[in-house]
C-alpha cells in the first residue's frame, strides 16, 4: 500500500510538472499513437494490486491529463492485451510457414544447382570427346599442329563474334584493365595449346592423356615455390602415385617420342598457370565463364598467328593440305572444322563449369575427362596397350582421385 500511494505521489508529480504541455497533448489526441498510452499501461499493470490504487488512478488522469474515465482506459488495456495475445499467436505462426517456404526453395535451388552442374560436366566430357577423335585424326593426314591450334582459335572466335552480332549471346562490357588482366591467361593458354597439339601429332592421344594427368602434380609444385602455399602431408603424399603410374605409363609406352613427352609436359605446366590466372582474372568481374573464354581466343589467336607463321608459314601448309586432301578425300575439311568447332565448344562449356564451381571440383570433372577420352581413343584407334602400361595409366588417375580428396 505504501508503494502504490508513493508511485501515485511520484505519478501526480510528474503530471503537475507536465501540466504545461496538456495543450499539446489535446491538440494531438486524434493522432495519439500507442507508444504514449503503452508506459500508462506499464503504471497500471504495476499498481493494480488495491482497488484503492486503481481509484488513486483515476483521479490523477482524470486530473493531470483529461484522458476520460479510468474504467475505459482500463479496459482498452484489458483488450489491447488480449488483442496482443492473438497478434502474438498469429505473429508466431507466420515465420514458420516462411522457413518452411524457405527451405523447400532453397532445396529446389541446390537440386537445379547439382543438376546444372552434372549438365555442364557430361557435355564437357561429350565435347571433349569428340575434339580429341577429330584433333588425331586432323594430325595423322596433316602434321602440322601450330596452324590446326591456329585454326582452333580462329573457329572459336568466329563463332562467338556471330553470336555476339546476331544478339545470341549478350557482348561483354569490357575495358583496357580487363585486357591487361586477361594476357597472362592468354599466354599461358596459348603455350598450353600448341604443346598439347604438338604432343598428339607425335604420340597416341592416350599416352598424352595420360601424362597430362599429372597435372595436380605440377599445380601442387606452382603453388607451393612461386605462389607460397602450403598443403597437408596427404596432399604431398598423393602425387608420388601420380607421378609413378605416369613415369611407368610413359616407359613402357611403346609409341614413346620424347617430343610428345614433352609437350605434353609443358602443356601441364602451362595449363596450371592459366587456370589460376582464369580464376582470379572471373573473381569480380562482369564477364562470365562463356564470355571470358570468348575473349580468351581472341586474344590468344593474335598471339598465336604470327608464331604460327614463323614456325611453319604458308608453303608447308599448302603442300601438307594438297597432300592430305588427295589422300583422304573431302571429309578432310570437315574434319578440320569439327575439330576446331568442338574445341571452342568443349572448352567454353569448361570455363561455364569454371564459374559455378569450385577449383577443386573443376579439377575432379577434369581428370574423369581424361579417363572417358584415354578409353575411348583407344577403342576407336585401336591402340596397342600393354598390361604394364594400363596399369601405370591406372595408378596416376588413382593418384589424381586421392590427390582432390586429400586437397579437400
Amino acid at each position: 500500500m505504501i508503494c502504490s500511494v508513493k508511485q501515485s505521489a511520484k505519478l501526480v508529480s510528474i503530471s503537475s510538472s507536465s501540466s504545461s504541455s496538456s495543450d499539446l497533448f489535446r491538440s494531438r489526441s486524434s493522432g495519439l499513437s500507442f507508444r504514449y498510452i503503452k508506459p500508462r499501461c506499464l503504471i497500471i499493470r504495476s499498481i493494480s494490486a488495491t482497488s484503492d490504487s486503481k481509484d488513486c488512478l483515476n483521479s490523477v488522469l482524470n486530473k493531470s491529463l483529461n484522458f476520460g474515465s479510468i474504467k475505459g482506459l482500463w479496459s482498452k488495456k484489458y483488450d489491447l492485451k488480449r488483442n496482443e495475445c492473438k497478434a502474438y499467436e498469429a505473429d508466431r505462426s507466420q515465420p514458420i510457414d516462411e522457413n518452411i517456404e524457405l527451405t523447400d526453395q532453397q532445396t529446389k535451388a541446390e537440386a537445379a544447382q547439382k543438376l546444372k552442374i552434372g549438365v555442364y560436366f557430361a557435355t564437357w566430357w561429350a565435347l571433349n570427346v569428340v575434339f580429341n577423335i577429330y584433333n588425331k585424326k586432323v594430325l595423322n593426314a596433316f602434321p602440322y599442329p601450330w596452324l590446326t591450334s591456329t585454326l582452333s582459335l580462329a573457329a572459336g572466335s568466329l563463332i562467338m563474334l556471330i553470336s555476339w552480332g546476331t544478339r545470341i549471346a549478350e557482348a561483354p562490357k569490357t575495358d583496357l584493365d580487363f585486357w591487361k588482366a586477361l594476357f597472362p591467361v592468354a599466354l599461358a593458354h596459348t603455350i598450353g595449346h600448341v604443346a598439347a597439339t604438338v604432343s598428339m601429332s607425335k604420340v597416341a592421344v592416350s599416352f598424352t592423356h595420360i601424362i597430362k594427368s599429372g597435372e595436380p602434380a605440377f599445380s601442387v609444385l606452382v603453388s607451393r615455390f612461386i605462389l607460397g602455399e602450403s598443403f597437408p602431408a596427404a596432399v604431398y603424399l598423393s602425387l608420388l602415385p601420380i607421378i609413378g603410374g605416369c613415369a611407368l605409363a610413359a616407359v613402357t609406352e611403346l609409341n614413346f617420342n620424347m617430343i610428345g613427352f614433352m609437350g605434353a609436359m609443358i602443356s601441364n605446366l602451362a595449363f596450371v598457370f592459366r587456370n589460376i590466372f582464369s580464376k582470379r582474372g572471373m573473381k569480380g568481374k562482369s564477364v562470365g565463364g562463356m564470355n571470358y573464354y570468348a575473349c580468351l581466343s581472341m586474344l590468344s589467336l593474335l598471339i598465336l598467328t604470327p608464331f604460327a607463321i614463323a614456325v611453319e608459314g604458308p608453303q608447308m601448309w599448302a603442300a601438307g593440305w594438297k597432300t592430305a586432301v588427295s589422300e583422304i578425300g573431302p571429309n578432310f575439311v570437315w574434319w578440320v572444322a569439327a575439330q576446331s568447332v568442338f574445341y571452342h565448344l568443349y572448352n567454353q562449356v569448361s570455363y561455364m563449369s569454371l564459374n559455378e564451381i569450385s577449383p577443386l571440383t573443376f579439377s575432379i570433372g577434369n581428370t574423369m575427362k581424361r579417363i572417358s577420352v584415354i578409353v575411348s581413343s583407344i577403342i576407336i584407334f585401336r591402340t596397342p596397350v600393354q598390361p604394364v602400361n594400363a596399369l601405370g595409366a591406372a595408378i596416376a588417375i588413382l593418384g589424381t582421385f586421392l590427390y582432390s580428396q586429400a586437397k579437400q
